[in-house]
């Protein structure tokens, strides 16, 4: 997620809000004989409140966001196979003072079309291909490259503080109500094993993203101790009347990736590693990163330790990468104060735990380093941020959230917070799936 400099609106673009699943959760209509319709809801509400502002206004920022994300989704094992859907709609608003980085103004209110999607899977249909070897699927969904480093979803939902309110998507900028490609077209190659595959073809209808176009294609080899693969993303095309100088890069744009994750066979442990490189007219740039998690299940709660270091290039575009506790790194520093995965590296340590079957703790600690061009915008910082998530029942989960952001630099050294002290924020989020 974005906050607004002035004179760098398109900077928006260069991270996607993921703070939840997007997927709602399901009450079965009708069951039988292979056939399956299912009621989807999702509300979210979040009270958010932070001692410092990150858009040249002095004094805190307090505001609320929600949305409901609510439709049908179904499948039939008919005409072979199995052919799946998906219809919903988003109504979304923030309130109060808008958020800390000045990308809403408590003021958005909106419903729209979230998800229209169709799709077709081959089931036992094609043995070569092994099972659902064969996936095509059509429309409005989210869709995902990966571990989402390049390609999360389409997730960045701006206010109306932005362009004189022209990139305004409803609000909830943090909590993240939309994430659907306005259009897509993915087929996949392959079953969870071996050599699979895919191609897709994808279309925003997100103006802070340019309304960008892409081609993907994606090859990957899975076996027991992980999979190893390689991704090729073509831009296509963007507005012009909404794109950033950064964002017009995108037409023409090539970006090579090659990407591994597993355990390589030690139990316990995940690894994982990334490299792409991004050919624009104004150059090349390179992103990547390194992350090793280990679980102690022996020790009560099984704790999981995970260290992740990440490097983008000073002009690295950041597509439409994000997900909560993933690529959107620091809830100050992602959300509202900067670095926004680029021109930057970051160290990340994360902790977490189990200590009831029903909560979840953790902590995360990040270390911030801007690369180049210091004397014009610095976004050095250290943040920490402690959280929970306790599922109270069947249709509640709460999740409070504390997180300390201390600058490297304030704003009269290059910086964007006023004051060089530490800043408190807090949050709560209460999520309702039905």
């Amino acid at each position: 997620m974005r906050h607004a400099f002035q004179g760098a609106l398109g900077a928006m673009a260069l991270a996607a809000s993921a703070v939840l699943p997007s997927t709602a959760a399901a009450y079965t209509l009708y069951s039988q004989d292979g056939n399956q319709l299912n009621a989807d809801l999702l509300a979210v509400f979040g009270v958010m409140d932070s001692h410092d502002r990150y858009d040249g206004v002095s004094g805190a920022a307090r505001w609320q966001e929600g949305f409901a994300k609510y439709g049908l989704s179904g499948h039939t094992e008919r005409w072979g196979g199995s052919t799946y859907g998906a219809l919903s709609l988003v109504s979304s608003a923030t309130w109060g003072d808008g958020d800390a980085g000045g990308v809403s103004n408590g003021s958005e209110r909106r419903t729209s079309l979230e998800e229209g999607s169709l799709g077709w899977r081959s089931g036992g249909l094609l043995p070569a291909l092994g099972q659902d070897g064969l996936d095509v699927s059509v429309g409005r969904q989210v869709v995902a490259v990966g571990r989402g480093f390049l390609i999360n979803d389409d997730g960045l939902n701006a206010g109306k503080a932005l362009g004189g309110g022209g990139l305004d998507r409803g609000g909830a900028y943090y909590i993240g109500a939309r994430h659907a490609f306005a259009n897509t077209a993915v087929l996949k190659l392959g079953d969870a094993q071996g050599l699979h595959g895919s191609a897709m073809w994808l279309r925003s209808d997100n103006k802070a993203q340019a309304d960008t176009r892409l081609a993907v294609g994606t090859l990957d080899y899975s076996s027991a101790p992980g999979t190893v693969g390689l991704a090729y993303i073509r831009g296509l095309g963007v507005d012009a009347r909404y794109a950033s100088p950064a964002q017009a890069q995108r037409k023409g744009m090539n970006v090579y990736s090659l990407h591994a994750e597993g355990s390589a066979g030690l139990p316990d442990t995940e690894l994982a590693a990334e490299l792409a490189r991004q050919e624009k007219d104004a150059g090349t740039d390179t992103a990547w990163y390194l992350q090793a998690s280990h679980e102690f299940k022996a020790l009560p709660g099984g704790p999981k330790l995970s260290y992740r270091f990440t490097r983008y290039s000073s002009n690295w575009d950041a597509l439409f990468t994000g997900g909560y506790l993933g690529w959107l790194q620091g809830e100050v520093a992602s959300n509202y104060a900067g670095p926004f995965n680029s021109n930057t590296r970051i160290h990340r340590i994360t902790l977490s735990a189990k200590p009831l079957e029903s909560l979840t703790v953790g902590a995360l600690f990040h270390d911030f380093r801007t690369l180049s061009q210091r004397q014009t915008l610095n976004l050095d910082g250290r943040e920490l941020d402690l959280y929970a998530e306790w599922v109270a029942g069947e249709h509640l989960t709460v999740s409070p959230l504390i997180g300390l952001y201390r600058p490297g630099a304030d704003a009269s050294r290059g910086g964007v917070q006023n004051r060089a002290g530490t800043n408190l924020y807090a949050q709560l989020l209460l999520i309702v799936p039905f």
